[in-house]
C-alpha cells in the first residue's frame, strides 16, 4: 500500500493460493513451509503493563485535557483505543455476527466472492506477488464501501442475507467517527478542521475482515505479517477478546489488550511525520476499516 492517487483497479491483486481455513481443517501435523516464519522465535515481546497504548474517551474530547491526550497518543504512539465513540453496540455486534457467519460458510460459497486477477477486493489473501513468498496464516474479505457510487457488489456476500445491509450501516457509522477524529486531529495540528476533514469526506474507505484459523504449529506462523498501514487512519475492532494484536515500540512488541466495544485506532503513513510503527495481527478474527485520501491512497 503506497501513497499516491490511483483508481480502484490499481490497489493491486494477489496470486491464487490455497485457502488457509481449508488447510487448517486438514489438521496437518506439519504445515507447508511457506507459512513457517523463523523470525517469530526471536521477536522480543514486552511484558510491562506500563506499555499499554493510550485510551481516549471520545465523549470528553471537547475538553482540553482529553484533546491533549489525543495529541500525545497520535504523536508518541500512533495508536490508541477509542471508547465512547458513539457507534451503537447493535451495529458493531451485528457486523461481528455476520462476519463470523460468512467465514463459517462452506468454501465453495465463500468463493462466490473470490478475488479476481489484479484486484484486491473480495475473498482471498492480499499482496501475494510471487510463488516463493512467505504467506500469512489467515484469509480475508476486503471490500471498498465508499464512495458509494463506486461499490462493486460482485464481491459483497449475499450469505448471510443481512450482510450487505449490516456492512452499509457499519460503513456509515465508521465514516462519521473518522471525520470527527480528523477534525480533532486538525485542531491539534493548528490546521483548519473543515479544510482538513474535507480531504476525507469523499475518500476511499476499505473494510477488511480477517480470519485466522487455529494452527497446529501456532508458534511458527503469523496471522498478518508486520507492516505499517499506508492509509490515513485505520479503525480496528476484534470479533472476540483474544489478545492477538501487537505493536512495535522502542524495539519491542507490545501486546494490546482490547477494551470491549472500543476501536483501536492506527495513524497511518499518510498522517505520519516520523518513523513508521509496525503492527502485527494474530487474533482469531477482526474487522478493520481503513480510510484513505480522495480517490484511494492505500
Amino acid at each position: 500500500m503506497e501513497t499516491g492517487v490511483i483508481n480502484r483497479e490499481g490497489f493491486g491483486g494477489s496470486l491464487p493460493v490455497e485457502n488457509v481455513q481449508a488447510l487448517a481443517s486438514k489438521t496437518l501435523k506439519d504445515i507447508p513451509s511457506r507459512y513457517i516464519r523463523p523470525e517469530v522465535e526471536f521477536d522480543v515481546v514486552s511484558i510491562y503493563e506500563s506499555y499499554q497504548i493510550p485510551v481516549i474517551d471520545m465523549s470528553k474530547l471537547g475538553h482540553d485535557d482529553e484533546q491533549q491526550k489525543l495529541h500525545l497518543a497520535c504523536k508518541d504512539w500512533g495508536f490508541f483505543q477509542l471508547i465512547n465513540h458513539g457507534v451503537g453496540d447493535e451495529v458493531i455486534g451485528k457486523m461481528k455476527i455476520d462476519t463470523q457467519e460468512f467465514f463459517e460458510l462452506p468454501l465453495n460459497e465463500k468463493l462466490a466472492c473470490a478475488q479476481l486477477p489484479n484486484n484486491i477486493e473480495g475473498y482471498g489473501q492480499a499482496f501475494v506477488v510471487s510463488e516463493d513468498q512467505k504467506l500469512d496464516w489467515g484469509d480475508m474479505l476486503f471490500l471498498l464501501p465508499r464512495p458509494v457510487p463506486l461499490r462493486n457488489m460482485r464481491f459483497w456476500p449475499t450469505i448471510p442475507p443481512s450482510f450487505r445491509a449490516t456492512l452499509d450501516k457499519y460503513s456509515i457509522a465508521l465514516q462519521k467517527v473518522t471525520i470527527h477524529l480528523m477534525r480533532l486531529i486538525a485542531k491539534n495540528l493548528g490546521t483548519d478542521p473543515d479544510t482538513f476533514a474535507s480531504f476525507f469526506e469523499d475518500g476511499t474507505q476499505g473494510i477488511r475482515m480477517n480470519y485466522y484459523p487455529p494452527c497446529a504449529q501456532a508458534s511458527k506462523v503469523i496471522g498478518l505479517a508486520p507492516h505499517s498501514d499506508s492509509t490515513a487512519l485505520t479503525l480496528l475492532i476484534q470479533v472476540n477478546e483474544v489478545e492477538g494484536l501487537q505493536i512495535k515500540k522502542n524495539g519491542k512488541w507490545i501486546p494490546v489488550k482490547p477494551i470491549s466495544g472500543a476501536f483501536i485506532i492506527n495513524i497511518g503513513d499518510v498522517m505520519d511525520g516520523g518513523d513508521m510503527i509496525n503492527i502485527q495481527y494474530i487474533c482469531f478474527s477482526c474487522i478493520a476499516c481503513v480510510i484513505c485520501l480522495s480517490n484511494g491512497i492505500m
